[in-house]
């Protein structure tokens, strides 16, 4: 590829954002040669990767982690990405709004209307403008539902919408998070949440918890803690042209644009607690079904402390001496439990060499990932997948990142049996305590590009590696697998018409 010449305003640009030369030209790279697929070796299955817990066994581990949190002390914090509007559950009422364009899904939301959490916010608001809901047309209804004359909902992010009916008023995802948290991210009668907001709506989620929080620390008698941070700057990914030059705009400055969920690294590495539960914003449910929920979160969660209180001992181990008995345990441990397979010819080298090895592969950040039955979602899934270094170890992988061109990797990403739900629990301490530099656990190759416009002007975006796949590809890892039903994203605001969210 050509080298990138940037100009004296470009590198002042760059430096600005907090970015460096060095990293925007990989970028430029990438979009020049392309990212590599990963390689798939086998999906991954109950048994063979996957963990299965029976109903007992469950219900043991959920109360031990109870347990572990008082016994040991833990801090324990939960991790919200929350960014970005919620324009895309609209996309049909919006057609409908602009050109009066109908389809099945526009004629259920009016046909069921008042089934919807958000009816009384806006049948209150049409009122005040002297129009009763019951006698408005479909046009009005819209406009007061989607645009800034009413509840300007096309323009929020799901975090702020009104999801669920509750008293005394109906609860926004934000909400039911912290109802959530008060169940199993609570310590000490404290609950503690993080939420990543885009810079345009932080303002509304603050002013959102000044006013609800009151209610919540009562009601449930717990202090809550909730903090906000948005995506940094210096993450974003620079644009370039078809041509892959740089993008730039009318001012003849460089294009960035926001790189993703795997720019939530950053953020998440800021973070200080001994675990930190993840989940989307909008995979939340009403009261009558948190409790199987709440309790697979303290399954996910009890099996990571398990194999962390394993994972110290095992470094304190070989610090005393790397016997061929405790290096064999080890190699098993990984093999068996850890789901990492060590390079061909690994039984070949020193005793010395292997244990280098596995005081580098003890030594890193642990996630647990809950994973449901593949009903057909759109997403990623757990696969075994070869590394860099020769390593075979289980993956969370996006379509993205299979060449789906080749049948065998094809015919390999068609068997998955279990979808990614976007559910884990991490710990990103050492075991002295110290927090991990996350970067050093990420897989730079992992991003992918997407074609994007910018005032009528095509031009190709990049993500970085994202935050539960390439992010953390070479952490401990374990999959789990929980019940379908903790698993209900909002994709279309329809959605909230479906038996988990009514």
């Amino acid at each position: 590829m050509k080298t990138i010449m940037f100009n004296d305003n470009d590198l002042k640009q760059i430096a600005d954002r907090g970015s460096e030369v060095e990293v925007v030209t990989s970028q430029m790279r990438y979009f020049a040669e392309g990212f590599p697929f990963l390689k798939l070796e086998k999906a991954a299955r109950i048994g063979d990767g996957i963990v299965s817990l029976t109903e007992e066994e469950a219900d043991r581990k959920a109360a031990l982690y109870d347990e572990y949190v008082a016994d040991m002390g833990l801090s324990v914090l939960k991790f919200v990405p929350a960014s970005g509007a919620a324009s895309r559950m609209f996309k049909s009422l919006f057609s409908f709004l602009e050109s009066g364009k109908t389809d099945s899904s526009v004629e259920e939301f009016f046909e069921k209307l008042e089934d919807f959490a958000f009816y009384r916010s806006l049948k209150r608001l049409l009122l005040i403008d002297g129009i009763d809901i019951k006698k408005a047309d479909r046009k009005q209804i819209a406009e007061y539902y989607l645009t800034d004359k009413g509840l300007g909902y096309g323009s929020l992010p799901k975090g702020l919408l009104e999801f669920h009916r509750s008293e005394p008023v109906s609860r926004t995802p934000l909400e039911e998070h912290l109802v959530e948290a008060v169940q199993y991210a609570r310590s000490g009668g404290t609950a503690v949440l993080h939420f990543t907001v885009s810079p345009e709506h932080r303002d509304k989620f603050e002013k959102l918890v000044v006013e609800r929080l009151p209610f919540y620390e009562s009601a449930f008698e717990t202090k809550f803690y909730v903090s906000f941070s948005e995506q940094h700057p210096a993450t974003d990914t620079i644009s370039v042209n078809p041509d892959n030059t740089p993008f730039r705009e009318g001012n003849n400055s460089l294009l960035f644009r926001p790189a993703g969920h795997g720019a939530l690294l950053a953020n998440l590495a800021e973070l200080d607690a001994d675990l930190i539960f993840i989940k989307n914003i909008d995979n939340v449910v009403p009261d009558s079904l948190k409790p199987v929920t709440v309790q697979y979160k303290k399954v996910i969660a009890a099996v990571l402390i398990e194999f962390q209180h394993r994972i110290f001992a095992y470094q304190k181990q070989l610090e005393e001496g790397a016997t061929p008995f405790l290096l064999e345990e080890l190699e098993e441990f990984y093999r068996e439990e850890l789901g990492t397979i060590p390079p061909e010819g690994f039984g070949d080298w020193s005793a010395e060499i292997k244990a280098d090895y596995f005081r580098t592969k003890l030594n890193r950040p642990i996630r647990v990932c809950g994973m449901v039955k593949n009903e057909g979602e759109p997403g990623g899934g757990p696969f075994w997948a070869k590394n860099a270094d020769g390593s075979t170890s289980l993956q969370v992988v996006e379509s993205a990142q299979v060449d789906l061109n080749d049948e065998k990797q094809k015919a390999i990403w068609v068997t998955a049996t279990h979808f990614n739900p976007v559910d884990l629990v991490v710990a990103i301490k050492d075991a002295k305590g110290n927090t991990f530099q996350l970067d050093d656990f990420r897989d730079p190759k992992t991003g992918f590009i997407s074609s994007k416009s910018k005032d009528g002007k095509e031009l190709k975006a990049q993500e970085l590696p994202g935050l539960w796949n390439g992010s953390m590809s070479d952490w401990n890892t374990v999959f789990v697998e929980v019940p379908l039903i903790t698993f209900n994203p909002v994709k279309t605001v329809n959605d909230l018409l479906r038996p988990q969210h009514q």
